[in-house]
């Protein structure tokens, strides 16, 4: 019938037509059809990410996009909306994994079809980014700091929302952001400085799984440089993705980067050449302006730049996902087409949000057992604290259906009477200094805000939530609604949520000489009242402190409440308190933006001292996007709960919780630091010499990574192995004996860590290969078994520049946390011996052991080199084999040292002693490649360690020593 109908709808390319949409043809079949009847014109049009309409083919437009972190992100509407992702990270349990991606593939065709196939079915999500450092501004977006925890979740994800039909897919998840993007600031122009070995065992390791075991049909490219090359360009695309991993997909860039490479990368001269770079690359669909993608495709094809041949390969990789989506199938053909509209924030799905928003709550600390909370002995609590009646949204979250907050949850579990509630923050009024009149609303239906109002009338007072790091918010008590620069002209108390790309509610308050302050906005505008106060409350460039515009800017802020103080009075008298606290998911650090710390605000440290002073029965709620320093703040309280922002049913599951109607079993995917000073710089992309994360780090957390507590308790009984001796293609499973030795029924998640205990190089104190969370009832054992492949131990040999499983004796630990190892077990791997390393070939610079003083960026004539950070540095490269004689050292340079005093010395088996040979390296100009060369005599053969100090603006990019 569907067939029929086209025939009698389209006159052209009626057997291109018809193949495009006979689904009795293979899919290769389908796709040549199409881009055998289309135009260049019309191949052009399906470039950008808003693919055009090609009616006469029956190809509809098609909107290559959307979002859905931790649920579905609908332009307009409600979607079920779970904890943010580093929350889902924190269950450990890819199942629960698969069923939320299922939800979201089915609310995702709902949306799709009540949208015409335009509400988006490529979703941007799950988020495969290594979160190597807490103070990134996207750390709720991902799954933490560990490349297995990374891998199988975020493939769990993409299983769910992909579906289980062998042939059509629900949706299509988008890994994102393809790699080494973990900073906000620069973003768009900075470069990940990644080693081969930190690229191979640590970034490409999380997103390998989800491409190859998960089969993702789509990957997003990242904003940031890779030594030194853009991400939209990089080799690693076609080479790694599309060759290795054998993607069978597409891929997309990130938002608006064609045009950033020619803007803020400055990697090309013209739009033209970026998209030709990009897609000859792997771009298969580009995202940004659509008339700017169509145009610049259009002159690269008339420069030469590209052919249409690239187009119709990238095409083609876009349309075999569009013919799985069933977009041009019966629908009778396609399992996913019939997903009723009932299953949209269904009964169902609001019980997973539920699960979720528990499983993944982390007791971190609970002394003296004060938790669980007892209903019946419980005659007042105190609910305190900024977060206590609140469930915000960062960017990526969908409108729920409805939001429980934790003090509704609270309130649901007791009578009225027993339940007493302060936000702690101050109620304040604003005087302006000019006329002597506060500010208040003057129309109470548009919000809007003018400094006449002769006292401050409890109506004319706002809230006062100080976020920290110098960013507040006022909502209005007259309306209930945030003070807010919507229009960026005028101030208004009209804002129904802090939210949006740009926080506009958010502002800061600068003290000025004489006891007066100004309220500058989001961007740094001054907020003015002028005259006798009859004008609204109006917004104004600084222009450096011009005294016109200061005059007009000078308040009086009245604390007319202080928040603390009621906040621990509330405290004094109940029978315990819980204070929540944390961060707002858009101020201080979100998308563009990076923690400048790992503290919590200074007004919640000291909220959560006053109240700890006045009841010792206090517990802590930290609600949070990413890890937090918490100081002595960690010993006042004698518990302490995480749970991350977004979900809807937030407040239900930190009610159960904390009254012990759920044991709380969540562990954590990243260290918790004790203070910022345990972290290197944030562009330190070198997991090993920057000591990041729970492999390398040397220090003493505040938290270790995979810790979480129970309401009841667990005794590790044994741990065997059902093979003591294995090699690189063998399975292996452990075998966990665990006991629930506590009152209680509980969940614990089991950690398998390895390590190798003989090694040439450096290796992690330990790595994830496997864990399992499981739920015993109270005197329960159970013999868990978690298998792990003995390949997973491979680390990447940069001598012969392909993996290598070390042979040797190999240490099995299971516990409760990387910090907590209750049994070990040995394994023996058959694996290989390292060899000595040859370089009497051209070797790669950035395939060294170790280094001091260079990071890496790209070389013009090809590949990666190796560039001095400052005025000199030293590459070592272990273990070499050399020959006796007189040997030839041949060095690929380029210097930019305008002193002319740059060179390459070549120490031998010591960096202190004297070098053997000295090569002087002429400024050429950057990127201007010469190859130096010298010779030097060794009596004997034999291995020794080399290293290469070179002194001045160097790059290498390869040398050889031969004879």
């Amino acid at each position: 019938m569907r067939l029929q109908l086209l025939e009698g709808a389209f006159n052209v390319a009626d057997k291109s037509l018809l193949a495009l949409h006979n689904p009795d043809l293979t899919i290769e079949e389908r796709v040549q059809s199409l881009l055998a009847a289309l135009t260049t014109e019309e191949k052009i049009g399906l470039m950008p990410t808003k693919q055009a309409a090609v009616p006469r083919l029956g190809v509809p437009e098609f909107w290559v996009g959307g979002e859905a972190a931790h649920g579905l992100v609908a332009r307009e509407g409600s979607t079920t909306v779970f904890p943010q992702t580093i929350g889902l990270s924190s269950t450990w349990d890819p199942d629960l994994m698969v069923r939320i991606g299922n939800a979201v593939g089915n609310e995702a065709r709902v949306y799709s079809r009540r949208k015409d196939g335009m509400g988006g079915l490529t979703l941007w999500a799950p988020t495969v980014d290594m979160e190597r450092d807490p103070r990134w501004g996207r750390t709720e977006e991902a799954y933490g700091e560990d490349p297995h925890l990374t891998g199988t979740m975020s493939t769990a994800y993409v299983k769910g929302m992909q579906g289980d039909d062998p042939f059509y897919l629900k949706s299509v998840p988008t890994l994102k952001h393809f790699y080494a993007n973990n900073n906000e600031k620069d973003r768009l122009s900075s470069s990940s400085s990644i080693d081969p070995r930190n690229k191979r065992e640590y970034y490409l390791k999380a997103f390998e799984p989800a491409v190859r075991e998960g089969r993702v049909h789509s990957i997003m490219t990242a904003y940031n440089e890779i030594n030194g090359t853009p991400a939209i360009v990089h080799p690693d695309v076609q080479g790694v993705l599309k060759g290795e991993w054998q993607l069978d997909g597409f891929v997309v860039c990130d938002g608006a980067d064609m045009h950033q490479t020619v803007d803020d990368h400055q990697y090309c001269r013209t739009y033209a050449e970026a998209v030709a770079l990009a897609i000859k690359a792997g771009i298969d669909c580009v995202t940004d302006d659509s008339e700017l993608v169509k145009q610049s495709v259009r002159e690269a094809l008339e420069q030469g730049l590209l052919e249409t041949a690239d187009l119709d390969r990238a095409i083609a990789n876009v349309f075999r996902i569009r013919i799985r989506l069933g977009q041009f199938d019966p629908d009778s053909r396609n399992p996913y087409a019939g997903i009723p509209d009932a299953v949209l924030y269904s009964p169902a799905h609001r019980e997973l949000a539920l699960e979720a928003a528990r499983k993944s709550a982390v007791l971190l600390k609970n002394d003296q057992s004060l938790l669980p909370l007892d209903k019946c002995a419980v005659r007042k609590l105190a609910v305190i604290g900024p977060l206590a009646d609140a469930v915000y949204r960062d960017w990526y979250t969908g409108n729920p259906p409805y939001k429980v907050t934790p003090l509704a949850g609270i309130a649901a579990k007791l009578p009225a009477e027993a339940v007493v509630f302060h936000d702690g923050c101050d109620r304040v009024a604003f005087q302006s200094a000019v006329n002597g009149r506060y500010i208040g609303t003057r129309d109470w239906n548009n919000g809007s805000l003018a400094a006449d109002k002769l006292s401050p009338e409890p109506a004319e007072r706002f809230v006062h939530t100080d976020w920290g790091f110098g960013q507040s918010t006022f909502r209005s008590l007259a309306n209930g609604k945030y003070m807010t620069t919507g229009d960026d002209l005028t101030v208004g108390a009209n804002a129904d949520d802090i939210w949006g790309w740009f926080v506009k509610e958010q502002f800061s308050i600068v003290d000025q000489p004489g006891g007066i302050c100004s309220l500058r906005t989001w961007n740094g505008g001054v907020v003015t009242a002028h005259g006798d106060g009859s004008e609204l409350l109006r917004v104004e460039e600084d222009e450096n402190d011009a005294s016109s515009t200061m005059a007009n800017a000078a308040f009086y802020k009245h604390v007319i409440s202080d928040g603390t103080a009621a906040a621990a009075e509330t405290a004094r008298h109940a029978d315990a308190a819980i204070v929540f606290v944390g961060n707002h998911p858009l101020i201080n650090g979100k998308e563009e933006i990076d923690r400048p710390d790992l503290t919590l605000p200074a007004s919640q440290q000291k909220l959560i001292r006053e109240v700890c002073a006045v009841n010792p029965n206090t517990v802590i709620v930290i609600v949070g996007s990413y890890p937090f320093a918490l100081g002595d703040l960690a010993e006042l309280a004698p518990s302490i709960l995480y749970m991350a922002h977004g979900g809807q049913e937030h407040g239900r599951a930190a009610a159960d919780i904390l009254f012990g109607d759920y044991n709380p079993a969540g562990r954590l995917s990243m260290t918790w630091y004790r203070s910022k000073d345990q972290l290197p710089d944030m562009m330190e992309y070198d997991i090993r010499k920057g000591k990041r994360t729970y492999m390398y780090f040397d220090g003493d957390p505040l938290y270790p990574f995979g810790h979480g507590l129970s309401y009841t308790s667990f005794h590790y009984l044994s741990l065997s192995l059902n093979e003591l001796r294995a090699s690189p293609d063998e399975l292996v499973t452990a075998y966990i004996e665990v006991q629930n030795s506590g009152p209680a029924a509980g969940e614990e998640v089991l950690q398998l860590y390895a390590r190798c205990e003989q090694s040439l190089i450096p290796r992690p104190a330990k790595q994830l290969i496997g864990y399992k969370r499981i739920c015993l009832e109270a005197g329960e054992s159970a013999r868990v078994p978690i298998t792990f492949r003995v390949s997973d131990l491979a680390i990447w040999d940069v001598s012969r520049d392909r993996y290598c499983v070390e042979g040797g004796p190999y240490v099995i630990m299971a516990g409760a946390s990387s910090a907590d190892i209750r049994c070990t077990a040995k394994l023996d791997v058959i694996g290989e011996a390292i060899p000595a390393r040859d370089i009497t070939h051209q070797t790669r610079a950035e395939n060294y052991d170790d280094y001091e003083g260079f990071r890496l960026g790209e070389s013009k004539e090809g590949g990666t080199c190796t560039m001095v950070s400052g005025t000199e540095g030293w590459l070592l490269f272990r273990n070499v084999q050399l020959g006796s004689g007189l040997l030839t050292l041949q060095a690929r340079c380029s210097s930019a040292d305008l002193s002319g005093s740059g060179a390459l010395d070549l120490h031998l088996g010591d960096l202190n002693s004297s070098a053997v040979l000295s090569c002087q390296v002429a400024c050429s100009g950057d990127q201007q490649w010469q190859t130096v060369s010298g010779s030097f005599a060794i009596a004997e053969a034999g291995t020794a360690d080399v290293y290469l100090r070179l002194r001045g603006r160097i790059k290498l990019s390869w040398f050889q020593i031969s004879h």
